[in-house]
């Protein structure tokens, strides 16, 4: 039956609360109640405390600390499938184990394939997130992906800044694509930093490629975890005598003692969303919200219209 006719009921697991309730507001409808129960040993099991019989569900939870909030959305989208869901869409603002998207060396996981097996055995009819760090994961899937873009968020602000001599960079290689992307919304050249790694959240060297002198440089990245990229690449920036450096991330991780290294670092402000929430407020952590946009593919999905229409800035 087409999902215009079934009641649409939204649901927040642990780690995404706020940002589910924000969600649901724009949507126009109340959060539904989940209970979670735990066992002495740690052992979880959630609940809906309401009918959802026929409904198409959606179920929002960023698996950032992936260990414990992926499997509770997994047994939430068990819970949904047994308590006779329509259908059971997965909202992952933030989808972890998404770094992990290939073999980059013998002997390891692909954490992103698997994650992507998880949700489609429990259950899932449809997954929706945010900048996965390799848009190529959606192809993990064999259940409808939808994948939004940040950009509509982040460019409004940009352009608010009135920044005179604009500038994109890459803290890597890799993310030269998105910076190049992002860029095309302003006009704007693209400097790339080339880092080299000793080992995950490790850097052994960096260097600027492109000139930044007197310019105002917005670095653009997914996630940040320690923020140890970062700092590095505002601190070099800033030595090759730029005006100023700012950096947009989607994911604020922010794990260990990022939120000290990014108050002693050389970014004028760092600029995340929502999709995890912040453990700390800073002066120089600017939070942009994503509810409206979810919001707003939820009831595209719901209407059977187009999503890429959202992202138009």
């Amino acid at each position: 039956m087409a999902s215009q006719f079934n009641p649409v009921k939204i649901f927040a697991g642990t780690a995404t609360k706020e940002l589910a309730q924000k969600i649901a507001g724009f949507y126009g409808s109340d959060l539904g109640e989940v209970t979670l129960s735990r066992f002495s040993d740690g052992e979880i099991q959630p609940g809906f405390n309401e009918s959802v019989r026929g409904c198409d569900v959606y179920l929002i939870q960023s698996t950032s600390q992936p260990n414990d909030n992926l499997f509770e959305l997994l047994m939430m989208i068990d819970a949904a499938k047994r308590a006779s869901a329509n259908t059971v869409n997965v909202v992952i603002p933030y989808f972890g184990y998404a770094r992990q998207d290939r073999k980059d060396r013998p002997r390891v996981t692909i954490g992103a394939k698997l994650v992507a097996n998880l949700l489609t055995a429990a259950g899932a009819s449809r997954v929706m997130t945010m900048d996965l760090h390799a848009a190529q994961i959606q192809g993990f899937f064999d259940i409808p992906v939808d994948h939004l873009d940040a950009s509509v968020i982040f460019v409004p602000y940009i352009k608010s800044l009135n920044l005179t001599d604009l500038t994109i960079a890459s803290p890597d290689m890799g993310g030269s694509y998105r910076a190049r992307t992002f860029a095309k919304f302003f006009n704007a050249e693209v400097v790339i930093c080339d880092k080299r790694r000793k080992r995950a959240n490790e850097i052994e060297a960096m260097s600027i490629i492109g000139d930044v002198n007197d310019l105002d440089i917005v670095l653009i990245d997914d996630i940040c975890d320690t923020a140890g990229t970062l700092s590095k690449a505002a601190s070099l920036i800033m030595e090759k005598g730029a005006r100023s450096v700012r950096a947009v991330c989607t994911h604020a991780v922010l794990s260990g003692k990022a939120y000290e290294t990014i108050e002693n670092s050389a970014l004028t402000e760092l600029i995340v969303t929502d999709t995890i929430a912040p453990r700390i407020q800073s002066e120089k952590i600017k939070v942009l919200s994503t509810a409206e946009l979810f919001a707003n593919a939820i009831k595209s999905v719901n209407q059977h219209s187009s999503i890429s229409a959202l992202f138009k800035v």
